[in-house]
């Protein structure tokens, strides 16, 4: 698959994807309406943001309505944390929407852009002088009792123990081949974009998004002889559990579910990734030097 893409784009419109519950978001709404029309590009907003707009918002914009809608836009801006790229990922899945990821808030590690150069950053994506990363997905299939569900994380899948005061027992397997036995507070399946979430601060691996690879951490594992494992992404891990208590699935940590012990996971890399916009003076290891203190002493 092509990693890295630098054609020229002609750009008409761009959804908002916002953290409505941050001020900050609401501060620079009509601002990036303002220079929509200065651009004549069409801007579309999501229907959270439209059932939260002030009763003193008078302009006429065009809503995001359903995931199809997606297909109207050249790209999506998002406003907030690292949760509200990912939340915006999900939302896109297979659409190839290519997401521009503005930092509001705390610690943002997936946005390039912050507040300070956003509209210089939105200036250069409306000439088309941008560069597209694809980052990969991961693809979780959930037998749960009778019923079967599929999910997509750009971050990361995690099983853990839930509210249970007890170690869980896994077996991991990896294209039927058997791996390990886990015990432990539970296991993390982390993609390179992840690798610096969860996982990292687990004791996991950093690994540039570019690369395509599944990372397994455990939670505090039992043992010292089980640590931090990456695989290829032609890999399909499967999960099988071993006590019989329940233990909860959780989806980029924003969605989860109990599972019961006859429950099986299957991991596998997705068919789709995530497109991700960024520049030619983008600098990943300066970006965690200054995010997460990369290399620094004390």
């Amino acid at each position: 698959c092509v990693e890295m893409e630098n054609k020229k784009r002609l750009t008409r419109a761009f959804g908002i994807w916002g953290n409505t519950d941050k001020k900050k978001f609401w501060d620079f709404l009509d601002d990036i309406l303002i220079w929509a029309k200065n651009q004549n590009l069409e801007p579309f907003i999501t229907t959270r943001i439209r059932d939260n707009l002030p009763k003193s918002f008078k302009k006429k914009v065009k809503i995001i309505n359903s995931a199809n809608d997606f297909k109207k836009i050249d790209f999506l801006l998002t406003l907030g944390g690292d949760g509200t790229i990912l939340s915006a990922a999900r939302a896109i899945g297979n659409r190839n929407t290519p997401i521009l990821g503005v930092h509001v808030g705390e610690l943002g590690f997936l946005a390039e852009v912050t507040l300070d150069n956003m509209f210089e950053r939105l200036n250069i994506v409306a000439k088309g002088d941008f560069s597209i990363q694809n980052r990969m997905v991961l693809e979780a299939k959930v037998a749960n009792g009778k019923k079967t569900k599929k999910f997509y994380a750009l971050n990361d899948f995690v099983i853990d123990r839930g509210k249970s005061q007890r170690l869980i027992t896994m077996d991991l397997f990896a294209n039927d081949h058997f791996v390990a036995k886990y015990k432990s507070d539970g296991l993390i399946f982390a993609t390179p974009t992840g690798s610096t979430a969860y996982s990292l601060s687990s004791g996991g691996p950093i690994v540039m998004p570019k690369l395509k690879a599944i990372v397994v951490t455990p939670l505090s594992p039992h043992t010292l002889t089980l640590r931090p494992i990456v695989f290829p992404d032609g890999q399909t891990l499967e999960i099988k559990f071993v006590d019989d208590d329940q233990v909860v699935f959780a989806v980029d940590g924003q969605i989860s579910e109990y599972l019961d012990p006859q429950s099986k996971v299957i991991i596998k890399k997705s068919p789709f990734e995530i497109k991700m916009i960024t520049f030619n003076d983008s600098n990943y290891f300066q970006t965690l030097r200054i995010k997460m203190g990369w290399g620094k002493r004390g």
